[in-house]
């Protein structure tokens, strides 16, 4: 059996597989194609649709049959909600699915981190790849109930009357527009673990201005009044204050325009667009970078206080790391709820690049020595190989070990000038700081096994930001 983090994935045998989610909630299930929207309503299943081709709930248990998945589909999104609507889902425990093959067998099992204020998760994918399906993680949250998830895949939602005002909108757990997602999706994930050994075949798996309106180099005013609110929470927090760029808020305001035509919020809009590739777009390139895309509140102030009544948002809001923002707030003509983006980001600069590097490397060999084992050495081979990786995952909008025309890590570190026999490679995208990016790794028993791998001696790291999941990280030993 498989325990599973956000983000990971694990392949799935033919035949049909079953998901339980035992406890106090119900389980629904959204069939899309590789678009992420639905064909029509009949791609919802839940407690009162109870089946679609190749899938049906009876009680609390989901079947889902791919071969028999109606034509086109490509993936099986799982959701849990609370039985009782009216309890948010940071008072029960944290669900837990587990998934079982057709005879029984325990394949795989996922539990988030415990939600907050979110009254729907968004807890596992099943999706395709090739003619063979896999099982990925998610635990993505929103906090206006169905309706809101059913209608950023497509699904046309019969609503209640939207209260009227501002945030206040957000506690309504079923219907009214304001409830928006606690923020977007993002899904870090560690991508799977690469190996090859020496013996051919062994693969394995600045201070914002005091008065008047705050300029940042590059910059301009801020004359709707967001900098005074976000800074002072900041502040609070001990982190330094945001300056203003021009290119960010003219993404945020292009991403916040696209979600407000569309009525729908999301990561990734209905044109096929990531935020974070909005962000490239402008004209800026990042080391990290990290956003809030939420509808229901006002003003900046509301904007602001939304943001820190749960700790994900919290926590990104006062990331000391940020140096600069861009924020955009843009109407639904058709209801009036405002569209809300904002960016967060700490512009790449080839000393930040060398920095974080230097930062993963440290990391990795410190849990290489909690294990007993030697410290990797830095290769200059193996990092150009590791960043033009990452560079290119970004640029050809792909995620894989291997490469679009059918290139490998272990090509990759030749072809850069490297003689070592014994090749490794892990990869993984959304994480925002080297922190992360390795705990997610230390977290999989695959991308584990190759950093405390003792036939490892050098390793490279590289990193780029601009796709559809953020940043883009690579992981590349010799030995």
């Amino acid at each position: 059996m498989t325990e599973l983090v956000p983000g990971g994935n694990t392949p799935l045998p033919d035949g049909a597989l079953a998901f339980r989610v035992p406890g106090p909630f119900d389980v629904s299930a959204l069939i899309t194609d590789d678009s992420g929207r639905v064909r029509g309503d009949g791609d919802f299943v839940f407690f009162n649709q109870p089946a679609a081709p190749g899938v049906r709930l009876d009680g609390g248990r989901l079947t889902v049959d791919p071969p028999r998945l109606r034509s086109g589909a490509s993936r099986v999104t799982v959701v849990v909600s609370p039985t009782d609507l009216t309890t948010p889902l940071g008072r029960l425990p944290s669900p837990t699915i587990q998934v079982t093959s057709a005879d029984g067998r325990v394949l795989a099992r996922f539990t988030p981190p415990r939600p907050q204020r979110e009254t729907v998760l968004l807890l596992a994918e099943l999706y395709r790849r090739g003619t063979a399906w896999k099982l990925r993680a998610l635990g993505q949250g929103y906090a206006d109930g169905l309706a809101g998830v059913a209608r950023d895949f497509g699904v046309d939602v019969t609503e209640d009357t939207a209260p009227s005002g501002g945030a206040a909108a957000n506690t309504t757990p079923h219907g009214g527009r304001g409830g928006p997602p606690l923020t977007a999706p993002r899904v870090p994930s560690p991508g799977p673990a690469f190996a090859r050994g020496s013996a051919p075949g062994t693969r394995r798996p600045d201070a914002a201005a005091r008065g008047g309106s705050p300029v940042a180099p590059g910059g301009g005013p801020d004359p709707d009044g967001f900098l005074g609110p976000v800074n002072a929470a900041r502040a609070a927090a001990g982190s330094p204050p945001v300056r203003l760029d021009t290119r960010l808020t003219a993404a945020a305001r292009g991403h916040a325009a696209a979600m407000a035509a569309r009525g729908v919020l999301a990561s990734e809009t209905p044109d096929g667009v990531s935020v974070y590739q909005r962000v490239l777009a402008a004209g800026y390139p990042y080391l990290t970078i990290g956003e809030h895309l939420v509808s229901g509140p006002r003003t900046p102030r509301e904007f602001v206080e939304y943001c820190l009544s749960a700790e994900p948002s919290r926590r990104t809001l006062g990331d000391p790391a940020f140096e600069q923002a861009g924020l955009a707030r843009v109407p639904d003509t058709r209801t009036g709820d405002l569209y809300w983006t904002a960016l967060w980001a700490r512009p790449f600069s080839p000393a930040g690049l060398d920095l974080t590097t230097r930062e993963v490397i440290a990391l990795t060999n410190g849990e290489r020595a909690a294990a007993g084992l030697p410290p990797l050495a830095t290769d200059a081979t193996l990092t150009a190989a590791a960043q033009a990786h990452s560079a290119d995952m970004v640029a050809r909008d792909f995620y894989a070990h291997t490469s679009p025309e059918g290139s490998r890590p272990w090509d990759r570190a030749a072809a850069a000038g490297s003689a070592h026999r014994a090749v490794g490679e892990n990869i993984a995208c959304g994480q925002r700081s080297p922190a992360e990016v390795v705990r997610g790794w230390m977290d999989s028993p695959g991308h584990r096994a190759n950093i405390l791998k003792r036939d490892f001696t050098h390793i490279g790291i590289g990193l780029a930001g601009g796709s559809r999941a953020g940043t883009y990280w690579t992981q590349l030993f010799g030995g």
